[in-house]
């Protein structure tokens, strides 16, 4: 997921571990998270110029509603929110949470505290390690981190139920932060004001936020797990088990993918609604048709070409804008008052092509407006032009998704279309 702040208020930007997100932007929260093994599959061959394919599900178990909204902060550009249910293991003791960022880039749920601002008051039982201590984490991103312990929860979304999940409470009153977490030179964002959101529903293509690297000792430990005894935490290794993970992939059912279904949107709105249904290929409401499949690698990365170059390209409902390239490769100018937006002279059309190892292929074309005339509506949250620099890289943030149905498939868990991970539209 990533993000960055202009006006209204700044909140993060995002990248995890292996899988660093790179700098995005608006007034809003992003994130992004690692994979740890690699896949690279076979994927439906094909080529054509992009024509988004888009049915919006409206009931079933495995339909959750989605909003792009301000949220629960009242100020968030382009952020995709929906409920979320947590409940203590084995339990009916339960919490009903909205304002939650729906983020196909990243791993894991993580809950803003209600000591931070958050709606969670739930006492969820904390993760300890054999000797006793709790276990807290810190979660980097591209402007910020996440600290807080590691609790565990029974998740309910739609119908849908997942049992015993690590999870990630987000909480300022929590240890200290440890002097390895602060080495990744950005701020705890540990606020609503901050944060923008009640928490993170990370639902990428892949199942631990961490993987292999943080259940190892050593120099290669990237630090995202600590031991704690009283106010002092180190960096410990994380048996992968343990590590915060993805709800979806705990799911008894519907549990190999999801798909994030958004209506069109051609102007700033106020709002809109969409569906998150859950499952690829598992019942008749989300059947994978006639789509392209991009099969990713371990850092959930397929090819974008642009202006005859090819580079990484990525797709994050938790970024907000589309974040790609420089000013220099774009000739498109960065805002005067905040570079990480594109602040173009008047709207620019233009278009890119995504590609895989399997010979898919797709020309997206896409519309790139002034951040600051954009933003400049100030009863706007919905942006379907927004964009920012991002070096070297191709971000498909949010607005990608509008009038798109687009699919993320777990790794190595069989849909109609073959194994995840991919992406597919």
């Amino acid at each position: 997921m990533i993000l960055n702040s202009m006006t209204r208020n700044p909140i993060p930007s995002a990248a995890m571990c292996h899988h660093a997100e790179f700098p995005a932007s608006s007034r809003l929260v992003a994130l992004a998270a690692l994979a740890a093994t690699a896949f690279l599959l076979t994927s439906c061959g094909g080529s054509s110029s992009s024509s988004p394919k888009n049915t919006i599900v409206t009931s079933g178990s495995n339909v959750q509603s989605i909003a792009v909204n301000a949220g629960p902060g009242g100020n968030y550009a382009n952020g995709v929110f929906t409920t979320v249910t947590v409940c203590l293991p084995s339990s009916s003791t339960c919490q009903t949470i909205d304002g939650i960022l729906v983020d196909t880039g990243s791993y894991g749920l993580r809950l803003l505290s209600s000591s931070g601002g958050g709606a969670l008051t739930l006492s969820l039982p904390q993760q300890s390690n054999a000797s006793g201590n709790p276990i807290g984490e810190c979660a980097p991103f591209v402007d910020s981190v996440t600290w807080g312990p590691v609790v565990t929860a029974d998740i309910q979304i739609s119908g849908e139920q997942a049992s015993s999940v690590p999870t990630q409470v987000i909480d300022p009153t929590f240890a200290a932060l440890p002097a390895d977490c602060q080495n990744f030179g950005v701020p705890e964002q540990d606020t609503l004001q901050t944060l923008g959101a009640n928490g993170i529903l990370g639902i990428g293509p892949f199942l631990q936020d961490c993987g292999g690297a943080c259940a190892g000792t050593g120099p290669n430990n990237p630090g995202l797990y600590y031991s704690c005894v009283t106010t002092t935490c180190q960096i410990t290794p994380e048996a992968i088990a343990q590590q915060v993970a993805n709800p979806v992939g705990s799911f008894t059912t519907d549990n190999n993918g999801v798909i994030v279904e958004l209506p069109a949107v051609t102007a700033p709105q106020v709002s809109i609604a969409g569906s998150l249904v859950f499952g690829i290929g598992t019942q008749s409401n989300n059947t994978v048709g006639s789509v392209s499949m991009f099969p990713i690698n371990a850092n959930a990365e397929f090819t974008t070409t642009y202006g005859g170059q090819a580079y990484a390209g990525f797709i994050d409902s938790g970024s907000n804008g589309l974040f790609f390239l420089d000013s220099a490769t774009t000739s498109l100018p960065v805002c005067g008052d905040e570079t990480d937006f594109y602040c173009p002279a008047s709207t620019t059309n233009l278009s890119a092509t995504d590609s895989s190892s399997g010979g898919a292929s797709e020309t997206v074309n896409f519309t790139v407006d002034n951040a600051d005339a954009l933003f400049s509506d100030q009863a706007a949250f919905v942006f379907p032009s927004l964009a920012g620099p991002n070096p070297g890289t191709f971000d498909w943030g949010l607005p990608f998704f509008f009038g798109r149905n687009v699919f993320t498939a777990i790794n190595g868990r069989s849909t109609p279309a073959g194994a995840g991970p991919y992406w597919a539209f």
